[in-house]
């Protein structure tokens, strides 16, 4: 029996096949768009404890996190209480 990760990113999860759809739309993105590469890290550390991260997707909003964290625009999902 494989064991999924519910607090991972879609490539820790196993999801390799989302993760390299997420990489390419990620590399399509004009860098205007994009966050800096610490202010991303960052982002995800915080998207890693969160509850609401199962297997690289937010359960808050449906997002792919490692999407709404590289766009600079995007926030937290979480209403009731940011990380970012």
């Amino acid at each position: 029996m494989e064991h999924l990760c519910k607090k991972c990113l879609l490539l820790e999860a196993g999801e390799n096949a989302a993760f390299k759809t997420v990489t390419d739309y990620l590399d399509t993105l004009d860098n205007s768009l994009k966050a800096d590469k610490v202010l991303y890290e960052k982002r995800l550390s915080f998207c890693r404890k969160c509850d609401f991260l199962i297997s690289g997707m937010c359960r808050k909003c449906g997002c792919y996190v490692e999407i709404r964290a590289a766009l600079k625009d995007k926030t937290c999902p979480n209403y009731d209480n940011r990380k970012w």
